[in-house]
């Protein structure tokens, strides 16, 4: 300050002793506007701009046409009228800063060295009327010239990092805009660029991490990466730091890391989190002018950070402090400020939240008045991105108004503001899917036949589509599929209700397994395509080969990497997003021409009935709270059988696989471990097991049925008795010979995780269960089971043939593992069926080893460790002597000739709760990679029983090859087999729930 305060002195003497005919008069008034507009800056001391203004306008006024200094200046006080815009939130000051600049670069000849920061200048006044105004034009506009800024300055440039950051900035506020993830990508790479730029310790490096922390948060927002979130609050948290007290931007700074810390709060609920972004904020406010234009921000966002912390704790003087300070910040804002319809939606937000927990009717009838005026005002402006926000707050309020008075008009008004929202072409697309799912619910619940629930939720579930697309990694897409769960099993309850099972259905199969179909559209068949136009098929086929890559192998930032590695991984996600970009492209133009106008569109129930199994039946079970539904698909059907469920529901789904998971734990059924000969039976403390298992064992002294009975006669004669009874299923003669039919099971929800194989009465006078009358199949979804029936291809005679691997001993196990005992055996019995065949063992097993095999067999056992990643499927993995084989790895391996995976590892069907309809399994992941079929497991499995199932499932294939005088090894019989196999170690046992636990796990998948 020293300095700076000595420049202006020493210039405004000079300037005092140079008479007005002086020919360096005008260059010094405005050096010595240089010098007040940079305190200004530091101190925020509105006297300062003011004279620097006036100075800079004599220096103007004093410079002929025509003159070389002229630009110059007229580029100075274009920056000082910007700064006292920011200060004041002037209007006039920011048109002022405009016309300058333009005259400055207007006067400017092409290949100045000046040029490229006149027009850096320019394109900040224009970048702040538009964040004031949201007029796109002048983003776009500022854009374009930035760009060519950069450009002009070249590598080398003293500025360049300046013009890299603006360029950022410019990105972030389009983003805010359009939701366009391409231009968050290109702001975080501008602004990682400009920091690598910069030595450390320079005075610029606050303001380039807070405007890199700005963006990764915006970002966040968008596609819930923690890394992103993490990224930002260590950038603003650096800013702030290096800020010194007393400088005027540091609230600005502090209110930065308040957001990021108040969005990071918003996704794991840490109290710290939320409670340091209050400090920070109160603090920010503390150190504002109270005249500075950026303070009813400032006291918006100490709202919106006490609102949050309200809703967690429920402390009333955190939701009346924010009323408060949004309330105050409301009124001090300058009147047709762009962002005024947000602070009015944050306020009309906290007091709506204050009538939830008090009950005060005048809040709710101030709430709905202040989100009706942020409307209007929004709407004035013909195009504000904050609209669909605001018109859902605005319908919520209003519902709760309605739930208390009971006025049509209000219900009407709520959903039709739900509606504007959904179908807005403004905001985000997580926003406009909270409004499709409030439209949806509203209608469900006061207007169960409304015909406008299915416009609804064919709204919702394409936005479902939208925000987990394919420019994200499957790792984000997954995340973003945690807040959707469920939406399709509500929908096809709803179609239900309306008499649409057609519907149900087809919305069953656009909103579940969602990553796997978008992996099973990148690779559907091109022949039609390519029968029509070969290059156009081709484009497709390379295009969707590297979205897949990109998809499933994009590393993840983390603050320890170097600046350079973070730049390079940004450049990857842009690249990824050019190519979701162009796969759209390419999808319309293959959807304009004749013939092809479904392609790769979510499939209508007619097609989903055109291509089923020739025998048996597909039954898609669906779980709703408000009911739940079977429906049934058959060869020659014309449309599907409804079977409902009425004695059946999503709270005894979840109640049995509580039940089921409490047995399993107090088992210990969660670890297969080599040398392992039988299933431990080993009691827990644990709080949540314990008392069921001692509770279990009382049950079974007072001849009650145990825990796992109960689940299993629960399963049967609430789903799936009803089910074999609408399909007519049941024989009297139980004891026949005669080969059952097969039966697809393709739960839902809570379902997916229960064994519907095993349902039935174990024990009493009249046992029965599925086995007695189906042999059972399961099928992530019936698209999956379409492609199978569709793409039939004969068994490949180069490739037949079965590869056999084992999981080495573990230390201090006997000298021959359950594993190799295993493999063993089942290859014994393959050389006696000359079947063509090959064993690879423990430290001769390696991942490129296991991949060589996989391409030259047709079918493949595993009997070995398998391990689940929910968070990344495709890394979910098994484990050799020598690394691991992750999904990931075997799905980018293109097997064509894939038939058969038993999977003899532990839990390799085992779902995820929070994607229970997304089949984050090895299981479905094996379907995905290409296998036609595969034998997994529900839970740890004991290495005898293991071994004993999987000879008798060999025996059984081998058996009927030799039958139908077949040469090829094929697992077409392999449903038949598992049911036999298990039906025999079923038999050996007896009927005590330890038996159950140690034959229930084993099921199949696939044709």
């Amino acid at each position: 300050m020293a300095d700076i305060n000595e420049a202006a002195s020493a210039l405004q003497r000079l300037v005092d002793l140079t008479p007005t005919s002086d020919a360096y008069l005008p260059n010094r008034l405005s050096n010595l506007g240089l010098a007040l507009t940079g305190r200004f800056e530091r101190t925020g001391d509105l006297s300062d701009i003011s004279n620097a203004i006036s100075q800079l306008q004599k220096a103007i006024m004093l410079t002929p046409e025509g003159h070389s200094e002229l630009p110059g200046y007229l580029t100075n006080i274009g920056s000082a009228f910007t700064s006292r815009f920011e200060r004041t939130g002037d209007l006039s000051d920011n048109t002022q800063a405009i016309s300058a600049q333009r005259k400055a670069v207007d006067a400017t000849p092409q290949g100045h060295d000046d040029l490229p920061t006149l027009l850096s200048n320019l394109c900040i006044s224009l970048h702040q009327r538009f964040q004031r105004d949201r007029e796109l034009s002048d983003n776009t506009e500022a854009v374009s010239m930035q760009k060519r800024a950069v450009e002009l300055a070249g590598v080398g440039h003293p500025n360049l990092a300046a013009y890299l950051c603006n360029l950022g900035n410019m990105f972030m506020s389009r983003f805010e805009w359009t939701g366009e993830l391409s231009d968050i990508s290109e702001a975080v790479v501008a602004q990682q660029k400009a920091i690598a730029l910069i030595p450390d310790g320079h005075g610029a490096i606050p303001i380039l991490l807070r405007n890199l922390g700005n963006s990764f948060s915006r970002r966040f927002e968008r596609t819930g990466d923690v890394s992103d979130i993490t990224e930002a609050i260590s950038a603003q948290r650096r800013a702030v730091d290096l800020t010194p007290q007393g400088d005027v931007e540091l609230p600005g700074r502090l209110d930065s890391l308040s957001g990021a810390l108040s969005r990071r709060f918003e996704r794991t609920g840490e109290l710290s989190d939320i409670s340091e972004a209050i400090s920070a904020q109160q603090k920010a406010i503390a150190l504002a002018p109270q005249d500075h234009a950026y303070l009813p921000s400032l006291l918006t966002n100490l709202g919106v950070c006490l609102n949050h912390r309200f809703e967690r704790t429920g402390n009333l003087s955190d939701i009346t402090e924010a009323i408060s300070a949004q309330q105050r910040g409301v009124d001090i804002a300058p009147p047709g400020h762009a962002n005024l319809p947000s602070w009015l939606n944050n306020l009309g937000v906290s007091l709506y939240r204050r009538s939830k927990a008090t009950g005060d009717m005048s809040d709710i009838d101030d709430a709905i008045s202040t989100q009706q005026r942020a409307a209007d005002v929004a709407s004035l402006s013909g195009g504000h991105a904050a609209i669909p926000s605001i018109l859902v707050s605005l319908g919520t309020s209003i519902e709760v108004r309605f739930e208390r008075t009971g006025d049509v008009n209000d219900l009407n008004e709520c959903i039709s503001h739900y509606k504007a929202a959904s179908i807005s072409s403004l905001g985000s697309p997580q926003i406009r899917l909270g409004a499709a799912k409030d439209w949806a619910h509203s209608l469900t619940r006061y207007s169960p036949q409304s015909p406008e629930i299915i416009t609804a939720f064919d709204i919702a579930l394409s936005l479902v589509a939208l925000i987990a697309g394919l420019e994200q990694t499957v790792r984000g897409r997954y995340t973003q599929l945690q807040g959707s769960s469920g939406l399709a099993l509500e929908a096809a309850a709803a179609a239900c209700t309306l008499g649409r099972v057609d519907k149900a259905l087809e919305w069953l199969e656009q909103g579940r397994c969602l990553v796997w179909s978008q992996i099973n559209n990148l690779r559907t068949p091109l022949d039609d395509l390519r029968l029509h136009d070969q290059d156009l098929a081709q484009r497709i086929a390379d295009v969707s080969k590297r979205l897949e890559n990109a998809g499933s192998s994009r590393a993840q930032s983390n603050i320890s990497m170097s600046t350079t590695e973070k730049i390079s991984l940004e450049d990857e996600g842009r690249a990824h997003l050019d190519l979701a970009k162009e796969w759209e492209g390419l999808l319309g133009t293959v959807r304009a021409t004749p013939g092809f106008e479904s392609f790769l569109r979510p499939p209508p129930c007619a097609f989903l009935m055109q291509h089923l199994p020739e025998s048996g039946v597909i039954v898609v079970i669906n779980v709703d709270k408000r009911r739940c539904d079977a429906i049934a698909l058959r060869a020659g059907w014309d449309e599907p059988l409804h079977i409902p469920l009425p004695n059946f529901s999503t709270e005894k789904a979840i109640q049995y696989r509580v039940d089921l998971t409490s047995r399993l734990r107090a088992r210990n059924l969660r670890v297969r471990e080599a040398g392992e000969s039988t299933l431990r039976d080993i009691e827990v403390s644990d709080s949540e097991v314990a008392p069921r298992g001692i509770w279990s064992a009382f049950a079974e002294k007072r001849g009650e049925d145990p825990l796992v009975h109960r689940v299993l006669r629960g399963l049967w004669e609430e789903v799936i008795k009803p089910i074999l009874e609408a399909l007519k299923l049941l024989k009297v003669d139980k004891s026949s010979e005669s080969t059952p039919p097969r039966l697809w099971w393709c739960p839902t929800g809570p379902l997916s995780f229960l064994p519907l194989h095993a349902a039935g009465v174990y024990r009493g006078a009249n046992p029965e269960c599925v086995f007695d009358y189906v042999v059972s199949s399961y099928t992530p979804t019936v698209t999956a089971m379409n492609d199978r029936v569709k793409n039939r291809r004969p068994i490949d005679a180069e490739t037949s043939g079965l590869f056999l691997t084992n999981q080495p001993n573990a230390p201090g196990a006997s000298p021959i593992s359950g594993t190799t005992k295993e493999v063993r055996a089942i290859s014994e019995k393959a050389r006696e069926s000359q079947i063509r065949m090959e064993k690879l063992e423990g430290s001769d097993m390696t991942v490129n080893a296991c991949l060589e095999h996989m391409q030259k067999f047709s079918s493949i056992h595993l009997a070995c460790h398998g391990s689940q990643n929910a968070a990344e499927p495709l890394r979910s993995r098994f484990l050799f002597h020598q690394g691991s084989l992750e999904l990931g790895t075997i799905l980018k391996s293109n097997l064509k000739n894939a038939d058969l995976a038993f999977l003899s590892a532990c839990q390799t069907s085992t779902g995820e709760e929070k994607l229970s309809d997304e089949a984050v399994h090895l299981a479905a992941g094996m379907l995905a990679a290409g296998y036609r079929r595969v034998v997994g497991t529900m839970w740890s499995i004991g290495d005898q029983p293991a071994q004993d199932v999987a000879v008798k499932f060999y025996e059984h294939i081998f058996t009927q090859m030799k039958r139908t005088g077949g040469v090829a090894f094929d697992g077409t019989h392999s449903a038949y087999a598992l049911h036999d196999a298990t039906q025999q170690l079923r038999l050996s046992l007896d009927d005590s729930e330890r038996s159950l636990l140690t034959w229930v796990p084993f099921v199949h998948f696939g044709y």
